[in-house]
């Protein structure tokens, strides 16, 4: 293939920011800690290995996925606890923060509301940044590790990854049919798993995760959840995402309500503003 005479001169451009996001509804860190800092536990679900387990959160509570046992990583859905038709919006969540979420960036909820669902409060994975291969924790990249893909590549026919994983939990938790269930299941965050793009060839990658026992993710539920999360058969997902094999763990979800008064002042933002007219 040649190239142009001015290639170099092309690929010089420098980049743009798409979606600059400075002037984003910035979430209230100090009043969320504080009242975190008052919360009582109020419930939790341990979601053992191989499988996926729901969750509720009320608007202005907040929940902890911790890491118990050993190394694993975790698919979380959220939804709108009162219409399943608004729910986490992985893309552009990734196009207003970046690949990988942290503390004080938002689980944004789909088209037409946009609002935000979720904020990070704490962390405990935030010193690993990004590593020298562009790996970093906690992805709005990978869409979920599923069985049509994995018959696709190999023929196999697997029920324990975390899409099918995800829909036998919602299922269980709404009565809907799995034939119901599986439309709402949607791209996920990556809880703890460490992945990024390689230089190279462009490819998904994924390393092993730095999570240990006692790791957490700290979130506000900004609206009324529902959540769902799936203990992926990866486990750290150290060499494969979708194994009988592998080392896998439970993850632990806890929720949290904060102390009366705590929270004074704070309510869920308005769904997005746009009028829905699209020119007619």
């Amino acid at each position: 293939m040649t190239q142009p005479a001015d290639a170099d001169a092309r690929r010089a451009v420098k980049p743009v920011i798409c979606y600059p996001n400075e002037t984003l509804p910035l979430p209230d860190l100090a009043l969320y800690r504080r009242a975190f800092g008052t919360a009582r536990k109020t419930s939790e679900v341990l979601v053992p290995p191989r499988e996926a387990a729901c969750f509720h959160v009320p608007a202005g509570h907040f929940f902890r996925i911790s890491s118990v046992d050993g190394p694993q990583v975790g698919d979380l859905n959220l939804w709108n606890a009162a219409d399943l038709s608004e729910r986490f919006y992985s893309g552009k969540s990734r196009a207003l923060h970046g690949t990988h979420l942290t503390v004080g960036e938002r689980m944004w909820s789909s088209f037409p509301t946009l609002r935000p669902m979720a904020t990070i409060v704490e962390d405990t994975l935030g010193w690993y940044g990004m590593d020298a291969y562009g790996g970093a924790v906690h992805d709005v990249i990978g869409t979920r590790c599923d069985p049509y893909t994995g018959n696709l590549l190999s023929g196999a026919q697997y029920h324990h990854c975390c899409h099918s994983n995800l829909i036998r939990a919602l299922a269980d938790e709404t009565g809907m049919s799995m034939a119901e269930a599986e439309p709402h299941v949607h791209d996920v965050l990556n809880v703890f798993m460490c992945t990024g793009f390689t230089r190279d060839t462009g490819q998904y990658f994924m390393k092993a995760s730095p999570v240990r026992p006692g790791d957490h993710l700290d979130f506000f539920a900004e609206i009324d959840l529902l959540g769902a999360l799936s203990a992926c058969p990866g486990g750290d997902c150290s060499s494969e995402h979708t194994s009988d094999v592998a080392a896998c763990y439970p993850l632990l979800v806890e929720v949290f309500a904060p102390s009366e008064g705590a929270l004074e002042g704070w309510e869920s933002l308005a769904v997005n503003g746009y009028d829905r007219t699209h020119g007619r």
